[in-house]
């Protein structure tokens, strides 16, 4: 009976796989993903690196995010979704050039995802996860410091640059990651009419990330910086990166109310007055809202999957601060465990910092800066006292390093 495996590379089951061995691993690659590194070697030799993304379940993905991120979710099963699509599609795509299918002539579209939540609500946890998730390349973008080509600014290829890097140089790597743009509403044109004039960092730059998002060959320089005819570049094709965008899109709520508002003038309109819950409204966002606050509808095209994230509760800030495996409280148990010092931290202790990050507003975000501030002193001292074993943080202690400048 002929052993039919999976290659490592791109994950199809075929007979005809070479087997070799890598770093003590017996693995497989199929003849499609040969040439394709041998491709990718005209480019650069060191973009022959080995690669292979992790394709899982949208409930295994889920399962996974859960482990690292509280709440979210309808958000979490979105993403699992969109993201299990995403890389099923490029299995599809390699498992008609090695077979030469020239039956399945149905080519299907990446999905975009646009996530919409207050600061400190995970937006750019959750892309970082989902990328560590299925094993590939992983970076971030601000938004508001892109500018269009030829301004002071960085130009919309530096973030192809950025994952070229993360992938090790690795262009099929690069190929297919994932890119979380944040801040996207920032860049929202000033008024729904089209601009007449140079829109240098708001709907020029939304232009200019259009090209990258809906998929393209764009030329880059693996060093960054600006473009220079000197300078050697190389083809990224982002026809399977996966773009992430993110915003707080602050203010969009009353452009929802307005709309279904008019939707129910007459008798019934007084029923709008029970949309007082920004999360709720927003929850009801269409295209035409995104429109209004200023993306340009070629862009709200490229992003068709749109998930709105919850605001954070103080039940989710104890959580956070205290169920995931990589939770705050065990990060810091683990740096003060290095220097064989144990830490604790009382029940109220922890209260009375969920109350400051909920006040402060900064969603999960605030957590940080605050025990930041409450264990100063003890990390920056307990380093050089040999006497200290054990740190038992109070809420008095809490409150008096909270009340210091």
């Amino acid at each position: 009976m002929t052993t039919i495996n999976r290659c490592s590379f791109c994950s199809i089951a075929t007979e005809d796989l070479t087997s070799f061995i890598y770093d003590n691993k017996e693995l497989f690659i199929c003849n499609s993903c040969i040439a394709g590194l041998i491709k990718n070697s005209n480019y650069n030799t060191d973009s022959a690196k080995l690669f292979s993304f992790n394709l899982q379940k949208p409930q295994e993905i889920k399962t996974f995010l859960d482990n690292y991120v509280i709440g979210q979710e309808e958000t979490k099963k979105k993403l699992a979704i969109a993201v299990y699509n995403h890389y099923k599609r490029i299995q599809e795509q390699l498992s008609k050039k090695q077979y030469n299918d020239t039956e399945k002539d149905i080519e299907i579209e990446k999905s975009n995802i646009l996530l919409i939540g207050n600061t400190g609500t995970g937006k750019t946890y959750l892309a970082k996860t989902l990328a560590k998730i299925i094993n590939v390349p992983f970076c971030i973008a601000d938004a508001t410091s892109l500018t269009q080509a030829g301004y002071v600014g960085e130009d919309v290829e530096m973030i192809l640059t950025r994952l070229y890097q993360e992938s090790g140089e690795n262009i099929t790597a690069t190929e297919r990651g994932i890119v979380y743009i944040d801040e996207i509403d920032k860049i929202g044109r000033k008024g729904d009419n089209p601009s007449i004039t140079r829109d240098v960092s708001g709907e020029g730059v939304q232009q200019a990330l259009l090209k990258i998002i809906e998929g393209s060959k764009v030329k880059i320089s693996p060093q960054g910086g600006r473009k220079h005819p000197e300078h050697k570049m190389i083809t990224i094709n982002t026809n399977n990166i996966l773009f992430i965008c993110g915003g707080a899109f602050e203010g969009i709520e009353r452009i929802i109310q307005n709309r279904m508002k008019k939707q129910y003038l007459g008798f019934t309109a007084d029923n709008n007055n029970k949309y007082v819950n920004k999360d709720e409204v927003v929850k009801n966002i269409i295209p035409d809202d995104l429109k209004k606050f200023g993306l340009i509808p070629e862009l709200i095209g490229r992003l068709p999957i749109i998930s709105t994230l919850d605001s954070i509760t103080k039940n989710d800030l104890k959580n956070i601060l205290t169920e995931p495996k990589n939770s705050l409280i065990n990060q810091y148990k683990r740096l003060f465990s290095i220097d064989h010092i144990e830490l604790s931290f009382e029940e109220k202790a922890i209260e009375v910092i969920i109350n400051e990050a909920y006040e402060l507003q900064l969603g999960a975000r605030g957590l940080r800066t605050i025990c930041e501030k409450v264990l100063q002193e003890y990390m920056y001292n307990s380093p050089s006292d040999d006497t200290i074993k054990n740190i038992t943080i109070t809420s008095d202690y809490v409150e008096s390093r909270l009340k210091s400048q």
